[in-house]
């Protein structure tokens, strides 16, 4: 056996002893993110926590910030993962928002946008 053969056997003999088999952990820790409390963790959930987060926020904020929130990274490829996520906040926030009375006055319209572009935006919604 040659040199370059035994660094081979050698990396599959290497790879082999850091191989396991998963059982429940395949579904333990995407219910870990969504409910940790299930597993004895006194901890808020992911979709608890954005909901925290956003509700600390200027309420005049709330739809634009769960109108912006992006899924990424490797957790969000488990299986339903952009379903489990409850925020349902835009949809209540707009409808609320739309419903009203003061929707028109807190609207930018289309031309003051092209008159003033986004200084009409920030005078109107952060000051």
């Amino acid at each position: 056996m040659d040199d370059a053969q035994r660094r081979e056997e050698r990396k599959r003999s290497i790879l082999a002893e850091n191989e396991f088999s998963l059982t429940n952990e395949r579904f333990l820790v995407p219910e870990m993110l969504f409910h940790p409390a299930d597993l004895g963790m006194n901890e808020a959930g992911l979709a608890e926590c954005i909901i925290r987060s956003v509700d600390a926020c200027h309420p005049y904020l709330h739809p634009v910030l769960f109108e912006s929130i992006v899924l990424s990274g490797g957790s969000t490829l488990f299986p339903r993962f952009a379903e489990r996520l409850p925020i349902l906040g835009v949809w209540r926030g707009g409808s609320l928002l739309a419903s009203s009375p003061d929707f028109e006055a807190m609207c930018v319209t289309k031309a003051e946008y092209e008159e003033y572009g986004s200084t009409r935006c920030r005078k109107r919604f952060f000051h």
